[in-house]
């Protein structure tokens, strides 16, 4: 039985396999927000591109939880590409590791001396672990570092399951201002008496400043603070540079952005305002692939149709037409719901993928995947 391709509420349809095959698209961006499958659609889309197109691919996720190591077959994912064995074409995956990646940045733009000194840091190894906007940064760090190795024809990367889907586009900006921050930069600039740093004689000069400051912070942290720049010197203006330059690989035609949601209140509106985010900063937005949508196996038959045809019937067929009646309402609930998008941004093409029985843990579930929405 031949699939219906058609989009939700008559939209256009999203060909992800022009995507794929098309060699000018290097980079494809798989986000929205959490729990909506983008793990999922990444791993499958990854996997038909290097099988069915013959493309070089690595898929990057963020993602803490080893899903996709799970379903690619591989018992782990690290900071490396892997080779996937399971898969016919050429398709490596790795994983996120936020530390190590920082721990590389500070390795490739410092002497060893000056990096041991940084590894060695408190604040440092606070903030390359746990500092809030670390893993969005580290991820554009990752992917920088990825595209301009030059050995993939294509990138997919699976963002960061963050509260906010925007987070991945506006953390790196962030923490990129405060390690190139003038306040940081008041903490190395040279004093001319005693070779005292501006924050000493501030503190000296400003007795009752600097113990708010220290009451506040702790003397401790201010010191490791101060230690941690010190150390970090040679770098400055290579955070900032370096985000800046990703993010204008984010803005190429180069790029595809695929928003992925589930057929949800939450998940519609975040994918709505996301592509409205894409829109404003004039990043490159293919489509949407909509997610676990429920499907019916006689869609002709409404709900209202299949209630009233079991009031006429007995059991076991007026069973089976009250089960075909909910999901009935269930699907129509769902493409009300999804309508909200098209009819908000009816320019971008959508795909859909129908809600499956049990999550995906193999090389097949992600081919079935990819066959579906593609």
């Amino acid at each position: 039985m031949s699939r219906d391709r058609s989009a939700p509420s008559g939209g256009k349809l999203l060909d992800l396999d022009g995507i794929l095959s098309d060699p000018a698209i290097r980079t494809v961006v798989c986000c929205g927000a959490g729990g909506v499958g983008k793990t999922t659609t990444a791993a499958a889309l990854a996997l038909r591109a290097a099988e069915k197109h013959g493309r070089r691919t690595v898929v990057l996720t963020i993602d803490p939880a080893r899903r996709l190591a799970q379903s690619l077959g591989l018992t782990e994912l690290d900071n490396v590409p892997r080779k996937v064995s399971g898969a016919s074409g050429e398709l490596h995956a790795m994983m996120l590791d936020m530390k190590r990646t920082f721990d590389e940045v500070v390795l490739t733009h410092t002497d060893p001396k000056r990096a041991e000194e940084i590894f060695a840091n408190p604040f440092y190894q606070a903030m390359s672990s746990t500092f809030a906007g670390t893993q969005e940064y580290m991820a554009m760090e990752k992917l920088g570092q990825l595209r301009a190795r030059d050995e993939w024809d294509l990138i997919i990367v699976d963002t960061p399951p963050s509260r906010s889907a925007l987070d991945f586009l506006d953390a790196p900006a962030r923490l990129g201002r405060f390690l190139d921050g003038r306040m940081l930069r008041m903490l190395l600039a040279p004093a001319r008496a005693g070779g005292r740093s501006v924050f000493s004689l501030v503190s000296a000069s400003f007795s009752i400043v600097g113990k708010t400051v220290t009451k506040i912070l702790g003397t401790q942290l201010l010191a490791d603070l101060s230690g941690f720049v010190s150390a970090l010197d040679s770098m400055f203006g290579g955070f900032r540079e370096r985000a800046e330059q990703t993010y204008r690989v984010l803005q190429d035609r180069e790029t595809a952005f695929l928003l992925v949601a589930a057929p949800e209140p939450d998940a519609i509106r975040e994918a709505a305002y996301f592509a409205g985010r894409l829109a404003a900063d004039r990043m490159p937005l293919a489509g949407l692939v909509l997610n676990r949508v429920t499907t019916v196996s006689a869609p002709a038959i409404g709900s209202a149709g299949a209630r009233a045809a079991a009031d006429e019937t007995s059991a076991p067929l007026s069973d089976l037409l009250l089960i075909h009646a909910e999901l009935a309402e269930q699907a129509e609930r769902q493409a009300e719901v999804a309508s909200r998008f098209s009819t908000e941004f009816p320019e971008v093409p959508v795909a859909t993928a129908a809600a499956q029985p049990a999550d995906i843990h193999d090389i097949d579930g992600l081919r079935r995947i990819g066959d579906e929405i593609c």
